[in-house]
């Protein structure tokens, strides 16, 4: 494929930025899935992707030479495995450390939507969603660099000012709850700190940026799916990507400049999102990190192995019942389905999800898919005994980890090490874990977050006692 000019002049172009997995088994599929209802005279969507940084650079070579078809493999619980051909991404942006193809492509006036996964903790925001200016990608940025989604944005902005390219949404497709307004407020702060006044009013009037709430399992690629692949299509593909059957996309549809009629195939588009990721973020993106913490400490590898396991599925399962569903209450969802639906997808035995990959940077799952449900919970007087299992896993986990004895490297784009290991030197680390505002907010050195810690710490560390 050429990673230059895509040859379709009249298709109205996505960039994507951050094309991993995820990206290639969620919204591309979605968009090869609706390029294959195209009528004659509908609107015509097409794909470009690139990286803002160089560490995939062999997946995005090896996507190009395949001119950006691939093959997405899914399978069910049931392990009835699927192939589809997926070709919605015509054109691959080779990386380069000025972005001047990345940068070129999003001010092409055919470009109406620029959307991106950064992952969580590629936002840089605060508790109060104020960005983290101590981040030396970050301070770098702000003093012109273009490693991070704000600094690559604002250079991909002001040229599209430049050549008067118009209107265009900025979409994050990331598990970051409220995830279009907070990026927008990020990415305002970020000009408004470079002293770029006169490109944060351009943002304000000619960008949208609308929430979403993305979801499918996507485990990193092993060497047995370009195998699987291979015996299946006949077609040894370098770069397939695998998933769960499962797959949801809710939108907020609010886009400036035109959008795919991604509802006909399936995405949900709606006023509002925050009933949608509350209940994932909270129901599934928690219970997950729950199961991978527990699974850890009881010598599990996989996912599918401590959903499977009675006791880490009964901390998952009264988390969410007791705690989860009367503060999501009430609901556009049937959370207690949604609850059985999520436990049945995350004992997939053939999705091969590592504990290693979901137990990450646990320093950003805390606050972000933990903390609310303790914190209503606290306010409405009722003790959170079920959601405090949850930390108090980690707090385990990260007890192994500075210890040297967990099975796997951890990694955490968030925690700072010194801190991290500072709570075990501490003559009580359970009370120095809850002081850490990073981890709990406002709800730091409080006596209820304490004691509710403290006896589920008891708990956990009874179970593990008879586990040993």
């Amino acid at each position: 494929m050429n990673s230059g000019q895509s040859g379709v002049a009249d298709a109205h172009v996505i960039l994507h930025i951050g094309a991993g997995s995820f990206h290639r088994a969620h919204q591309a599929w979605y968009l090869h899935r609706l390029n294959e209802l195209r009528k004659e005279g509908e609107p015509r969507w097409s794909l470009t992707v690139g990286n803002i940084r160089g560490d995939m650079n062999p997946v995005l070579d090896a996507l190009a030479a395949q001119d950006g078809v691939y093959t997405l493999e899914t399978v069910t619980p049931a392990g009835e495995r699927e192939y589809e051909t997926v070709r919605s991404i015509e054109r691959v942006v080779s990386w380069s450390e000025s972005l001047d193809g990345l940068i070129e492509a999003g001010a092409d006036p055919a470009c109406k939507i620029i959307a991106f996964t950064v992952t969580e903790g590629g936002y840089y925001l605060d508790e109060h969603d104020r960005l983290d200016t101590a981040n030396p990608d970050l301070a770098a940025d702000l003093k012109g660099g273009h490693t991070t989604i704000y600094g690559a944005l604002a250079a991909i902005l002001e040229a599209r000012v430049r050549r008067n390219a118009g209107a265009v949404t900025l979409q994050s497709c990331d598990n970051l709850r409220s995830n279009g307004e907070r990026f927008h407020a990020g990415m305002s702060e970020f000009l408004e700190r470079r002293g770029a006044n006169a490109l944060a009013a351009w943002l304000d009037a000619n960008t949208t940026s609308p929430s979403s709430m993305v979801d499918r399992i996507t485990p990193r690629p092993t060497p047995d799916v370009r195998e699987r692949v291979l015996a299946a299509t006949g077609f040894d593909d370098a770069v397939p990507v695998m998933g769960e059957a499962f797959i949801q996309w809710v939108i907020e549809d609010r886009f400036c400049a035109g959008r795919p009629a991604w509802e006909r195939v399936g995405a949900e588009l709606v006023d509002s999102v925050v009933p949608y990721e509350e209940a994932k973020i909270r129901i599934l993106n928690a219970t997950h990190s729950c199961i991978a913490w527990a699974g850890t400490l009881v010598g599990l590898n996989y996912i599918h192995e401590g959903t499977l396991d009675a006791g880490i599925r009964q901390f998952a399962y009264d988390y969410v019942t007791e705690d989860v569903i009367p503060c999501l209450t009430p609901s556009p969802l049937d959370l207690a389905r949604y609850r059985d639906v999520v436990l049945d997808r995350f004992s997939n035995p053939h999705i091969q999800d590592t504990n290693q990959r979901v137990a990450a940077d646990g320093f950003s799952k805390i606050p972000g898919f933990i903390a609310p449900t303790l914190a209503e919970c606290f306010a409405r007087g009722v003790e959170p005994a079920a959601t405090a299992v949850l930390p108090a896993l980690f707090f385990r986990f990260l007890d192994r980890w500075q210890a040297g004895k967990l099975p796997y490297a951890y990694q955490d784009g968030v925690m700072d090490e010194r801190v991290a290991r500072a709570f075990f030197a501490a003559p009580d680390p359970l009370q120095a874990f809850c002081a850490d505002r990073l981890l709990w907010g406002s709800m730091a050195q409080t006596p209820h977050l304490e004691k509710a810690l403290r006896g589920a710490l008891a708990r956990v560390d009874a179970w593990l006692a008879k586990r040993t």
